[in-house]
């Protein structure tokens, strides 16, 4: 598809054609396969007890996609070498992705800092295409840089010197989700909801230091390099659409807390959906779309999805 055959949005086109939503169907609709032009999942973390396989490979069973992008740490390679942790539906998710590509989905792998070995391995292997970026062109003429959002992490891409906090942080926040299902088995016994104390933490820890709007920002900035009108990342597990200037930013969250992903309709507009699953303790596979992008109130993607359930 070549970038001619589509004008160029500007970003007040891009935001208006992503908050027309209709929430007017019926939860029967919503659980029946849906096909979409193009989607992104990012940080599923394979391999360690904190991925939530179950939603996702629900995910991947009721949604097709002429395009799927799979936008790093797939596969946690870090967590492997610790330890062999690999359940019968790790293995589950990669054969259903192997599935889609023999079915004709174009999937798109670019490798994160988990799993950065798969660099090694770029090129073309049938109806799979490994790469470390990649541009994505929406129906509608948006130029869309992909990244998995690592290269901008000054922690992540740093010296050597820095890159032990990186593996450090990591092994402390496995250690908070492992602490996770003690604290709910105890909150569902007093009749309370689910609560995420990792998510908790990094919220608390990363707002303490302005991390996630720095990183958006830096993403953003990023985009004048490749002459595009929007960046795609995953890395921090922090989903969200957001405007930029004149730039979209677009986070696709993860598959270990928030199960977020982002789908691009056949008019070139891309929703959020969140996709709850047993394992999140909800009965409910409805997706919730993300439809509010004003940064007059900046609220947390938890926060905002809370208020649309």
């Amino acid at each position: 598809m070549q970038a001619l055959t589509f004008p160029r949005r500007s970003s007040e086109q891009v935001f208006a054609a992503q908050q027309r939503f209709s929430f007017s169907k019926s939860a029967d609709g919503f659980l029946e396969p849906r096909r979409y032009r193009a989607g992104w999942i990012s940080d599923a973390h394979l391999g360690t007890r904190g991925c939530n396989a179950a939603a996702l490979l629900d995910f991947l069973r009721e949604n097709d996609f002429e395009t799927l992008y799979v936008v790093g740490d797939l596969i946690d390679i870090w967590s492997l070498r610790r330890g062999i942790y690999w359940p019968q539906q790790h293995n589950d998710v990669i054969q259903k992705i192997l599935r889609k590509a023999r079915k004709g989905t174009h999937v798109i792998y670019i490798p994160g800092n988990h799993d950065e070995l798969v660099v090694d391995f770029c090129g073309v292997y049938g109806n799979i295409e490994i790469k470390q970026r990649a541009i994505h062109l929406t129906a509608s003429g948006e130029r869309i840089l992909i990244i998995h959002g690592h290269e901008l992490d000054v922690v992540v891409s740093g010296s050597g010197r820095m890159r032990w906090l990186a593996f450090a942080g990591d092994v402390g926040y496995q250690f908070l989700l492992s602490l996770n299902p003690l604290i709910n088995f105890v909150r569902r016994r007093f009749g309370l909801g689910y609560w995420s104390l990792s998510a908790y933490a990094k919220r608390r820890v990363k707002d303490a230091v302005s991390f996630i709007g720095k990183f958006e920002a830096a993403v953003a900035h990023y985009a004048d390099r490749y002459d595009v009108d929007a960046v795609l990342c995953g890395h921090i597990h922090s989903a969200a659409i957001r405007a930029f200037g004149k730039v979209s930013y677009y986070n696709c969250g993860d598959w270990v807390e928030s199960c977020t992903a982002l789908v691009e309709g056949d008019d070139g507009m891309i929703a959020m959906v969140r996709w709850d699953s047993l394992s999140a303790y909800s009965q409910a596979k409805v997706p919730v779309a993300q439809t509010r992008h004003n940064d007059e109130a900046r609220m947390t993607n938890v926060e905002l999805m809370s208020n649309l359930k």
